[in-house]
């Protein structure tokens, strides 16, 4: 079958979700009543918004995912085709897809999720086709289905085809996974899960050197991102930006990750867009709403303020010796 599909530039394999965002003037305390601003239903989910992102931006790409025969599942394959990705859709019958019902605090866009998935979404390794995965230039995959993930991951790796992975639990099977991601981009908390140190400078070359991943990194949301890549540390601050709603806002980042990937940048460089991506992705409601033009992104690069940074120079330098 090789060489049926076109060659994309990124293809994604992992989560889907439908979100129904709720805006709060506060976050309601125990056992009272709140009136809600709004509320919508939305399409959301690490690896798929991710592809959405990234097709906006113009690269070519492809989704493999699960999803249930209901009307959040037809959302899911509308609104891919709507956005131009290559889809490839495993369907379970009779089965509701994953959603969520998000929670957002109108004062400073910070949000509680209330997620549901059946265990019969879960993408198995048996359910995909190799040839989704080695007919792109890079991959980006999830935790939540760490077999298939892992699957995809290893048949990547064997085609010599660039891992992205985008991590934020111990979700069984992870370690596996990790094996095969070169660019390893996970939330502020998954490192010490995982290595048990909360040092976040000494966990990033822990996983580093133990997954051989070329990059380890952190997102540290309005802190910005740390990142190791064997040899010395990267830091980015987060920009100046009023959040209205932040969800969405890793998936963006890691689009924005991608992004750079495909054009060639540098470790610097990439950091700083995917920054930017993700803060203005929460100027926005929604998982996708705030996919920003690519000219948007760059103009707050150039002029937008920065937040205080969280790591000096010096840190950065001191830490990055002590190998």
């Amino acid at each position: 079958m090789t060489g049926t599909l076109p060659m994309v530039d990124i293809a994604g394999v992992g989560l889907n979700a439908t979100d129904t965002i709720i805006r709060l003037p506060h976050f309601p305390a125990f056992n009272s009543k709140v009136e809600f601003r709004s509320s919508e239903i939305l399409p959301g989910g690490q690896v798929a918004s991710a592809m959405v992102a990234c097709s906006t931006w113009g690269l070519k790409t492809r989704y493999a995912g699960k999803i249930g025969d209901d009307a959040f599942g037809l959302l899911q394959q509308d609104e891919m085709e709507r956005a131009g990705v290559e889809s490839h859709w495993i369907i379970a019958p009779n089965c509701q897809s994953q959603s969520s019902f998000i929670l957002v605090d109108e004062r400073n866009g910070e949000r509680t999720v209330l997620w549901k998935r059946d265990p019969r979404l879960e993408l198995r390794a048996e359910e995909m086709e190799r040839e989704w995965v080695i007919r792109s230039k890079f991959l980006h995959v999830d935790g939540h289905d760490c077999a298939g993930a892992a699957a995809a991951a290893r048949w990547a790796r064997e085609a010599s085809i660039p891992v992205i992975g985008d991590l934020d639990n111990l979700y069984p099977g992870v370690e596996a996974l990790l094996e095969n991601v070169d660019y390893l981009i996970s939330s502020r908390e998954f490192p010490a899960r995982l290595t048990r140190d909360r040092d976040l400078m000494l966990s990033l070359k822990i996983l580093s050197k133990r997954f051989g991943s070329r990059v380890a990194a952190a997102t540290l949301g309005e802190d910005g991102v740390l990142a190791w890549d064997g040899a010395a540390f990267h830091y980015c601050p987060a920009f100046e930006i009023s959040a209205i709603d932040t969800t969405g806002a890793g998936d963006i980042f890691h689009a924005g990750f991608a992004y750079a990937l495909v054009q060639g940048w540098g470790l610097a460089r990439a950091l700083e867009f995917s920054c930017a991506a993700a803060g203005l992705a929460c100027t926005t409601p929604g998982a996708r709403g705030g996919i920003a033009a690519v000219h948007c992104i760059e103009n707050l690069i150039r002029n937008g303020p920065r937040r205080p940074a969280v790591y000096s120079q010096e840190q950065l330098a001191g830490s990055g010796a002590e190998r």
